[in-house]
């Protein structure tokens, strides 16, 4: 059944691009060769009749995706974070993307949290309202505990929502399938690893035990940080279609007008959004990827809140002393070492001239820092920045993406709190603080004492590897398979067994 759904499923959604007029949009975003026009211009146009109307005061494929339905809204949403596959302009619209739906019933949200918890709702909660916030994926109620008369959020996935999201995951895998078989030369946008990660993304939010998990470590990797709250998880009132958290009591960070009344300094919240998303990116390689001013709340007290953790994003130790390095180059203008970081990485080829690459990257700069600082884009200079790359053969790296991403939604946050803010400035203590921690003689030494500590769990195994080393040596002609590998290798991991050896001793000296 699978497959003729899959088609049918296909055979619509042409159609609705082709009657909302996106066919044409999408296909020129993805600068799709002919043979794959021709393919979806024969799925859409004969049907045309089949597909969704929309809402008409919408854009082309905002439109089309609204009336498609709730998988397809994620995708765009999750598209949106990706301008290089679809590139700026498409991704700017699919970045105001809605997934506001109908609300389903209270009764079936209350049927729901009974079942997924065990319990009867009137022994937990006093109070349960109707759904104050009604998405593709879940909702969100505002109740009373019986216990301690506390205030929560509870969200509560759609039912049946998983089936729904299957089954256009199938055709949207399908349809990939199909764009590698026509379409070849489209295939350096790699459709296939784009679904992969959608279905990676909705496979997550479709869990809300992952994104309780999110949150809890979010929360144990930012209880220092002054000025942040974030509500608490109760995890024995969550499940995997059901999370409490502690209700965010506070101003919506978007009402200027409710901040300037209750007191709060804009500029200085401006700041703090800024430099709390690069000390969490850069300190902890784990951030709240969807910091828009929807999910930000400002406590009586001046704290920022943030709630809503289904997108998340994390680098490596490694990748974010590249990212510090790149920022940190740009701040003090220096071309050439931004260059030499890009190759040292790996992330330019290595047969590329470094000198001409270090041109480009001031090429990307000076227009920029010649303006007004406070109109310096830290996100557009990474946009740029990815641009050079590419043309100079960088791969994609996601997890660059999704961080530029997020960058442009904070500073597009910091901006609305007051226009004048300069971000470089606000910038610029938080990554010098990683630079001095994370490269230099102390991270070095750091990273030494990690890699000796990791090394010496080998030790009860190094008079045996060095034994077997001795004896391939000691009989280099191959018997068979096994001896091969031996003869081949055992010399090398004799002299692996005197690195680690060493580390050990190094590990006792630090």
């Amino acid at each position: 059944m699978r497959g003729p759904h899959n088609i049918i499923r296909l055979i619509r959604t042409g159609a609705t691009l082709e009657r909302t007029g996106a066919m044409n949009v999408v296909l020129d975003a993805f600068e799709a060769p002919k043979p794959l026009r021709i393919v979806a211009h024969v799925l859409g146009w004969p049907f045309k009749w089949l597909g969704y109307k929309g809402e008409p005061d919408m854009p082309p494929a905002t439109r089309a995706l609204t009336a498609l339905g709730p998988a397809y809204i994620k995708f765009g949403q999750v598209l949106s974070t990706r301008p290089d596959v679809v590139g700026d302009e498409l991704a700017e619209q699919l970045r105001v993307l809605q997934d506001k739906l109908p609300p389903f019933s209270r009764a079936e949200a209350m049927a729901e949290v009974e079942k997924e918890l065990g319990v009867k709702i009137d022994d937990v909660f006093s109070e349960f309202s109707e759904p104050i916030a009604a998405a593709s994926i879940a909702q969100v109620h505002r109740a009373r505990l019986v216990e301690t008369g506390e205030d929560v959020a509870v969200k509560v996935l759609r039912p049946g929502i998983e089936r729904a999201f299957q089954k256009d995951v199938d055709a949207f895998y399908f349809a990939a399938r199909i764009v590698d078989l026509f379409a070849p030369g489209a295939r350096r946008l790699r459709p296939m690893d784009v679904i992969e990660h959608f279905d990676g993304v909705v496979q997550g939010e479709l869990d809300l035990r992952l994104e309780s998990a999110s949150a809890s470590e979010f929360e144990a990797n930012t209880a220092q940080d002054e000025g942040f709250q974030l509500p608490p998880v109760l995890w024995n009132l969550s499940a995997r279609r059901v999370m409490t958290l502690g209700w965010a009591d506070g101003l919506p960070l978007g009402d200027n007008a409710a901040l300037d009344a209750a007191g709060h300094d804009r500029r200085a919240l401006g700041e703090r959004v800024l430099t709390l998303f690069l000390r969490h990116a850069l300190r902890d390689g784990f951030f709240h990827a969807d910091m828009h001013q929807g999910n930000l709340k400002v406590a009586a007290n001046g704290d920022i809140i943030a709630y809503d953790f289904g997108i998340m994003g994390h680098i490596d130790e490694y990748t974010r002393r590249v990212y510090a390095e790149i920022l940190f180059g740009f701040i003090k203008r220096d071309y050439k070492r931004v260059a030499e970081v890009h190759f040292e990485a790996g992330y330019v080829p290595a047969t590329q001239d470094v000198d001409e690459f270090a041109r480009a990257l001031r090429a990307v700069g000076e227009p920029i820092f010649g303006m007004d600082a406070t109109h310096i884009s830290m996100g557009r200079l990474l946009n740029y920045l990815f641009e050079v790359t590419e043309r100079f053969g960088m791969e994609t790296r996601t997890e660059l993406i999704l961080l530029q991403r997020t960058m442009v939604v904070v500073e597009g946050v910091a901006r609305s709190l007051d226009p004048r803010i300069n971000i470089w400035e606000a910038a610029r203590p938080v990554v010098e603080d990683y630079i001095k921690r994370s490269i230099g003689p102390r991270a070095v030494a750091s990273d030494l004492l990690d890699t000796a500590r990791v090394m010496a769990r080998f030790g009860p195994r190094l008079p045996a590897l060095v034994e077997s080393a001795l004896i391939a040596q000691s009989n280099p002609q191959p018997q068979n398979t096994d001896g091969f590998l031996r003869s081949r290798w055992m010399p090398a991991l004799a002299g692996g067994a005197v690195g680690v050896l060493a580390t050990v001793i190094l590990s006792q000296v630090f």
